[in-house]
């Protein structure tokens, strides 16, 4: 590919930045319309989760295979079909009829949504080469959740109260079609130099084990952890995992190339990523309920009172970007971890949110941390890799935010319709007495004391993986990839399909 004018990677940083909108925004405008859409189609807590958790599943589940085939057949093709298939799901989710009618719709926009974000990460790559240009474009791209955070609740809030909770999927519409034509006309397109094999046995495994996973943990509240049906799941997640994991190492063409993971920064980076978007999904499912079933604020205040923390997210985004570019990512990850335990203890052991003040300065401390972490996390997943592995790279770092996303809004989901039915499970409405505003408080210690913890792991692998010792093993993971000799094999299955 052609060197691009200045000008001309800006347009196309742009064009990426909007996929991210387009993804972003619909996650928190729907976190805002969750209590409207289970008061219309009658769900549960477990229902509220699946509307969330069926687009981040698939998105996890389909992310690796998008950033490969993304390198296999084009990068700019598939950015296309993504939002294409995007839009179109966007339309078919405001004609929901039910929940479950809703809850299949939005696995159809995360079929389109797992070409959006890692194939334009990996477009952004592949266009900004110079390190410090490249940290500064991708804090660029992480100021975009930052404008997503801010605005998606306003604007939510806003279509929720004047028109109803459909409303909401109708903004994507627009910005998708935006999206592509300025796309058919700046980006330009870009391939692997030696596209690899599909993996569709590892494809099939990885969707086993995060849904039986996510299942489980949704439904173990209602049906009980000792059920044979959730036992079965999480035994199919376990055995699903462990034979995903040995047959990946023997393939020379994976799925999920283990040869990745010897780099100490990149596996810190994706367990980061799970914590730190885990403690997201969790925080933004909570607060939604909290503010609107046990303050009974509507959608709209319930939006403003979540601006504090995402004004912070906008601000801190671009800045640890250029603390990257500048200083790398330790200094971004520990302030990161810092702010988000933070946040987390002071709700479990201070329960700051029984004031005003203490409810802004949880949001900001949280807002502040979640701010600071994207960008070193993007960065870290692709930086010191070959450029022909930025497609797989970028998806293996998006499959772990959603991922964490995932389980965040499950595990949080089942501590609280587990520890406080009544509060929790719908019927509170605006009338929400103050046994069952404090029955909700109290099911909600546990939950931020696992968001605390997020932040607790990001500070330490903050430590951990952005040392000398940590370089020495980047440069070790690259150089496997340059001798084409895949981890886990002999010369003797070197050839394997």
């Amino acid at each position: 590919m052609r060197e691009l004018s200045h000008r001309r990677r800006m347009l196309v940083l742009a064009i990426c930045c909007m996929s991210l909108l387009l993804v972003s925004l619909d996650n928190t405008v729907l976190n805002v319309a969750l209590p409207s859409i289970r008061s219309d189609l009658h769900a549960s807590v477990s229902g509220m989760q699946w509307t969330i958790d069926a687009y981040t599943l698939v998105l996890a589940a389909l992310l690796m295979l998008s950033g490969s085939t993304a390198d296999r057949v084009g990068r700019k093709r598939t950015f296309q079909t993504g939002l294409v298939i995007f839009t179109l799901g966007s339309g078919l989710c405001s004609l929901a009829p039910n929940l479950e009618t809703l809850v299949l719709f939005r696995m159809v926009q995360a079929i389109g949504g797992s070409m959006l974000n890692p194939v334009a990460m990996s477009i952004i790559t592949n266009v900004f080469t110079e390190p410090r240009e490249r940290a500064r474009a991708i804090g660029a791209w992480g100021g975009v959740v930052g404008i997503s955070m801010a605005a998606g609740p306003i604007v939510g809030g806003l279509l929720v109260e004047s028109v109803g909770w459909r409303s909401i999927f109708w903004i994507n519409l627009p910005v998708g079609l935006a999206a592509l034509l300025l796309t058919a006309r700046y980006v330009p397109e870009s391939r692997a130099p030696r596209p690899r094999r599909a993996d569709p046995v590892g494809q099939l495994l990885v969707i086993a084990v995060l849904g039986t996973l996510t299942y489980a943990i949704i439904e173990a509240p209602d049906r009980g952890w000792d059920s044979p049906l959730i036992a079965t799941c999480a035994g199919i997640a376990a055995l699903g995992l462990l034979t995903l994991i040995r047959y990946e190492r023997r393939r020379a063409e994976p799925l999920i190339d283990v040869r990745f993971f010897h780099s100490a920064p990149f596996s810190g980076a994706t367990v980061v990523a799970v914590c730190a978007f885990a403690a997201l999904g969790g925080y933004l499912f909570m607060n939604t309920l909290y503010l609107q079933d046990v303050r009974g604020l509507n959608a709209l205040h319930a939006g403003l009172w979540m601006l504090p923390m995402a004004f912070m997210c906008f601000v801190c985004a671009p800045l640890s970007g250029r603390l990257v570019g500048a200083r790398g990512p330790r200094p971004s990850m520990l302030v990161a971890g810092v702010a988000i335990t933070a946040s987390g203890v002071l709700f479990a052991v201070f329960d700051v949110q029984a004031s005003d003040a203490g409810l802004l300065i949880g949001y900001v401390l949280f807002g502040l941390g979640f701010g600071m972490v994207n960008a070193p996390i993007t960065n870290t997943a692709v930086s010191g890799m070959p450029r022909s592995q930025a497609g797989v790279a970028a998806a293996v770092a998006s499959t772990s935010r959603q991922v964490g996303q995932s389980l965040g809004v499950a595990v949080i989901g089942a501590v609280l319709a587990a520890g406080a039915a009544s509060a929790a499970a719908g019927g509170m409405g605006h009338a929400a007495s103050a046994a069952a505003a404090a029955s909700f408080v109290d099911a909600a210690r546990p939950a931020w004391w696992i968001i605390a913890a997020c932040g607790a792991v990001i500070l330490l692998l903050g430590l951990v993986t952005t040392g000398q010792w940590a370089e020495r093993t980047t440069r070790h993971a690259a150089a496997l990839f340059e001798e084409g000799k895949p981890t886990g094999q002999t010369s003797a299955n070197a050839k394997a399909p």
